[in-house]
This record gives C-alpha cells, structure tokens and sequence, in this order.
C-alpha cells in the first residue's frame, strides 16, 4: 500500500505580465517549480481584470507593452482600492536610472532587469510575499485594534451610565437618611435602605461582571466533560433572590446531553440565561430548559420563557457588544449577553436566539459546546 501524497499549499498567488510568449513561460516555470501559484497574463487589460477579480499577493509586471504600458497598468492597479495595496515588481529590459525612478514613483517596490537571473527572480519574489504577509497581518492587526477600540468605548460609556445611575439612587436614599428622621415614616426609613441595598448589589453584579470579562479576555482554560445538571443548579441557587420576588416555574429535562466547557464559565452563562428569563419571563415567569444533540458534533443548550418577545431587529441587536436595550428593558445593564458571547466563543461554540415577537410566546435564548460522544449527564 503506497501513501497518498499530502498536496501542498501555494506558498502565494502571484499575477505575471509579460506581452512576450517566452518570458511569461519562463517566469511561469521558475516560480511554479518553487510552488507559487501563478497566473500567466499576455497584457494589460487581461491582467487588470485578473487583479480585480481576484487580487493576488504580488504582481510582476513587463513595462513595454502594446496598447498598455507597465506604468499605465500600474496606475490603474493603485487607483483601485481592490488592488492598490498589492506589491508590484516591474520587468524590463530597459536599464536606464529615469526608467527604475518612474517604476518606483508609480508605486512599483522593485525593478527586474532583463535577461533574468533565476535565483535572483526567486529571491526577490520570496522577499516581497514575506513583506506582503507581514503588512496584511498588521492590517489584519489594526482592523481587529480599531474594533477592540470602539467596544472598549462603548463599554466604557454603558458601565459609567451604569454606575452613575445606581450611585445617584444611593445618594438620593443616603442624603433623606441624613435628615431629622423623627419626621420620617419608618417605612420610608425601610424603603430607603432597601433601596441602597438593591442598587448596591447590582453595582457588585456590574464590578463581578467586569472581573469575569477581565478573566475571559485573559485566560486559556482547559475544556473538560461537564456535570452539567450540577452547574445549572449552582446557577439557579445564585438567583435566589429574583426567585423570591418573581417565583418562576422551572422545567428542567431528565437528562442532559454530555459536553465539554469549563464549569465556572458555563455557569456564568446560565446564570445570565436564567436571570433574564425570571426577569422577563410572564407572571409568573414560566421557564423551560433543554438540549439538542446536534449532527455537527455540538450540543445546542437553550432557555425558553413566556414573556413579551423579542423584534427582528431585537434580536439582531442583543448580543452586540455591550448592546443596551434600554427601550425593551430598562432595568438591565447591557453587560451579561455580550459577555456570554465571548464566553461561549472562547469555549469553540456560538450563542443564539429566536422569537416570534408575540407575547406570552417569549424567547429561546441558546448556546453551543463540543459534545462528548455517546454520554449523558
């Protein structure tokens, strides 16, 4: 039995012009023999149309042409935001100084004299493609910073409305606290310092969200097998206090397909599932969990509850990064969906939601991890 041989991969694409048959077969084959892929073009207007189509990662081109020069083509090629970024050596017989200024004022990194020098075409050729994938990796880089940016803006914007909100409560209650208390209602006292308990424990809900996004962002975890009926019950014991205000229905399946996570994270995001079921559940919330076995080799977990629903755009909208819904829920802070998001993503699965926008019908919010094969928990 012989083995298959591995087919190896283009070590880049690489466009070469030439109007002459013999240089573009002898361009084609010193680099094709160096595994470039290659794409031969007897002229300007082919090639811009190959480039535009498809642009490749470096483009050698011949300067004396019929109808389009080299230098026209590479105007072209600069002018056009599809291609302009795409390194451009220059081929020509011609050896004069103006000529290699003018390649090189054009946007041209490098100028080839005829006849060739095979090593030195490939050394060349080897050179610029490490360039070009190092400035597409700092691009790649920049774009993926800039993004980082603007959701550090925005996060930064909903944690301080946030905070600012829940302290101005406290300092309402604090400030009638501070006052002649023998003319104020017991109850009033009562109210006040119920008050300032709430929004303080939301304040450290904010702050504990804000350490668990720390540690998302930070730390590599090993996936493991989860006790997943376990860690939905630690999840719903943490709720106790919404529990005594809303006294939600629970409808738990009898078995749970097995998957692998790390415990500490899933549970945060049940516990975030959960928490907004209670509170946007109908009266009395009514919340039913599950899980689906999924022939992809994931295991879909989800929460369905009873309340109002959610709009297309709704739902487009909420896992956005740091996405407040403040029209819909007035109460929330915007924090726990997006950081359920990192979580599952970081853990190899995607979150999701649907409703029908009708009420009493509610949502299904969901989450995907990598299943262990034939095991239930």
């Amino acid at each position: 039995m012989t083995d298959t041989p591995v087919p190896t991969v283009p070590r880049g694409d690489i466009l070469v012009v030439d109007d002459t048959p013999a240089n573009l077969r002898l361009l084609t084959q010193i680099l094709t023999e160096r595994n470039y892929k290659v794409r031969p073009a007897p002229n300007g207007t082919l090639a811009l149309a190959a480039a535009r189509a498809a642009p490749p990662d470096l483009i050698l081109l011949d300067v004396n042409m019929p109808d389009m020069d080299g230098y026209t083509v590479c105007r072209e090629l600069k002018a056009d935001e599809r291609t302009r970024d795409v390194p451009v050596m220059f081929i020509s017989a011609l050896d004069d100084v103006y000529d290699k200024v003018r390649a090189f004022s054009m946007g041209g990194v490098d100028y080839l004299t005829k006849p060739f020098q095979v090593e030195e075409v490939a050394a060349r050729v080897a050179t610029h493609l490490a360039v070009r994938q190092l400035q597409t990796a700092l691009q790649t880089t920049n774009a993926s910073l800039q993004a980082r940016n603007a959701e550090l803006d925005s996060f930064a914007h909903t944690v301080a409305h946030d905070l600012k909100n829940s302290l101005n409560t406290i300092m309402g209650h604090a400030e009638l606290l501070d006052t002649d208390l023998s003319h104020v209602p017991p109850e009033e006292i009562r109210l006040s310092a119920r008050a300032i308990a709430r929004v303080s424990r939301k304040m450290n809900n904010i702050i504990e969200e804000l350490m668990l996004l720390a540690g998302v962002r930070s730390q590599t975890v090993k996936s493991v097998p989860l006790d997943m009926a376990g860690i939905v019950n630690e999840a719903w014991l943490r709720l106790e206090a919404l529990r005594t205000e809303r006294q939600p229905q629970l409808h738990l399946p009898e078995r749970w397909p097995a998957a692998l996570g790390h415990g500490p994270w899933v549970e945060e995001v049940w516990v975030n599932y959960l928490g907004n079921a209670i509170k946007y559940g109908g009266t009395p919330p009514r919340i039913e969990l599950g899980a689906t076995p999924l022939a992809d080799g994931y295991v879909e977990f989800w929460v369905r509850d009873n309340g109002r629903g959610l709009t297309p755009d709704e739902q487009v909208r909420l896992f956005a990064g740091f996405e407040r819904l403040d029209r819909v829920r007035a109460t929330g802070h915007g924090l726990g969906l997006s950081i359920v998001k990192q979580i599952v993503e970081k853990l190899g699965g995607h979150v999701g939601v649907t409703s029908a926008g009708i009420s009493g019908q509610g949502s299904t919010f969901s989450f995907t991890l990598p299943a262990v094969d034939g095991a239930t928990t």
